[in-house]
């Protein structure tokens, strides 16, 4: 077991130890194999008082020179890939290569969203009046980032506080604490004193950063019920939000597709990194005519599938991460095979672990938790539809609102029917594509604000109209 002295907070610059700590289970044995520091109120001030006295000096630096130090970071983080990505995987699940991916996008990301120049606006420029919009970093932004990508979705927003000025303050989840704390010694090397701090600890740490005066932000990555409680306490303060919350995501298949190629591509976007991703295919629409011959392909597609422990360089689906989600899965699971039917890939491993075998349903109705719910792991339900118009009516039928997508040969029709999903973001023979230049975020229930490009920077600044009269 590795003890919780190899691993620190970051406070201020300097390398922070409580004596308080996390136990970190592996999911794919289901026992402890690490424990961590835990951060608590002193901390999570200390690690505030820090950021604000660090903001005036960083905030001044500029775009450009801020860029630079994301950089360096980012080839860092690169450099230590390897050890980082096996780490990822024994605490989350994932197989090893998905690891090493979300590290690489990881500083693709924090690289490419500071090419996005962010400029004042001369709204007006005439013989009696000047004025402008200009933007201005808010402050200290608190990064609340969840257990099933915790890599990325650290860095993106961290990222985008930092190029814009802000100082940052990181609590990854308690399921996946350690590859952010590690991340947060390369953090160190780069960064003055301050400008980024890096706390584990419980969800009531989180409540904690809601509520905290000094913070000025928060982006919450998570599950809508706790984005509601976290808006409801940033409320308290007015603090801004940027909350990317579940998703159902619907997938319609029209008849004109290439059934084969189109099944290995959604099986993938249904089951990477077990079926955990906000923006996995959640449920599939296929239409009559090609619907059984689908189910079929998407079936072979599961029983190829190989689960076991991601470092094994033969496994292709990991466990689910931690055992109340587990369950979570086994329940809607259980409750889908009362109602449809159920089509199994391989058997489970032997051994604890929280492993849930791919699995293609059908025969549900829209009622069905399967369907309804997001479950967020790897069984996904396919339905059948004659009209297209109903496909559209029972993909929108939902409180939900991250993405979707639509698969045809015909471009055309299938960006009309796209145009038409109530959804953050609509692909078209695609899922999961995202792009430090393009928005991305949820409607509905799945969220608020956008993450990425131009826009997802600027949610970390003010923007300030400057009105001359001449």
């Amino acid at each position: 077991m590795t003890d919780a002295t190899s691993f620190s907070l970051l406070i201020d610059g300097q390398a922070v130890t409580p004596a308080a700590t996390l136990e970190v289970v592996n999911p794919a044995t289901g026992r402890v194999f690490a424990r961590c520091p835990a951060a608590g109120p002193a901390e999570l001030d200390a690690a505030v008082a820090a950021a604000r006295r660090a903001f005036p000096a960083w905030r001044a630096l500029g775009f450009a020179a801020r860029a630079e130090r994301i950089a360096r970071f980012a080839e860092l983080l690169s450099s230590q890939a390897e050890t980082l990505s096996r780490l990822l995987t024994q605490e989350q699940g994932k197989p090893v290569g998905q690891s090493k991916e979300e590290i690489a996008r990881g500083a693709t990301l924090s690289v490419g969203m500071t090419k996005i120049p962010i400029e004042s606006e001369v709204i007006l420029d005439n013989a009696e009046r000047y004025i402008e919009l200009r933007y201005q970093p808010l402050g200290v932004a608190g990064i609340i980032t969840p257990w099933n990508a915790p890599v990325n979705l650290a860095i993106g927003p961290l990222t985008s506080a930092l190029y814009t000025g802000n100082c940052a303050i990181i609590k990854p989840s308690p399921f996946t604490p350690l590859t952010t704390l590690r991340i947060g010694e390369i953090l160190r090397e780069v960064f003055p004193a301050g400008v980024v701090n890096v706390l584990a600890g419980g969800d009531e740490l989180g409540a904690l950063m809601t509520a905290h005066p000094g913070i000025d932000k928060i982006s919450f990555t998570g599950s809508v019920a706790t984005g509601k409680k976290v808006m409801a306490s940033c409320a308290g303060t007015l603090k801004r939000v940027t909350l990317e919350l579940g998703g159902n995501d619907a997938a319609i298949v029209l008849e004109d597709v290439d059934v084969n190629d189109v099944a290995k591509k959604l099986f993938f976007a249904a089951t990477v990194n077990s079926g955990q991703v906000c923006m996995a295919v959640k449920r599939i629409y296929a239409h009559e005519k090609i619907y059984d011959a689908l189910c079929v392909a998407l079936v072979a597609e599961a029983r190829k599938a190989r689960l076991g422990d991601g470092l094994d360089p033969a496994t292709t689906l990991g466990p689910i991460q931690n055992r109340r989600q587990f369950e979570r899965v086994c329940e809607l699971k259980a409750d889908a095979a009362r109602h449809g039917q159920l089509q199994e890939g391989q058997a489970i491993p032997a051994g604890e672990g929280y492993f849930v075998t791919p699995t293609v349903v059908t025969g549900l109705a829209e009622a069905d938790r399967l369907v309804a719910e997001e479950q967020f792991g790897p069984v996904f339900p396919v339905l059948k539809f004659t009209d297209v118009e109903d496909a559209i009516a029972r993909a929108n039928n939902t409180r939900f609102g991250l993405s979707g997508s639509v698969w045809s040969r015909d471009l055309a029709r299938a960006q009309a029917v796209a145009a038409r999903l109530e959804v953050g973001t609509a692909w078209v023979n695609q899922h999961r594509l995202t792009m430090a230049n393009v928005p991305f975020g949820g409607a509905k229930e799945s969220g608020i604000g956008r993450t990425y490009a131009h826009m997802g920077l600027t949610a970390y600044m003010e923007p300030q109209v400057i009105s001359v009269l001449k």
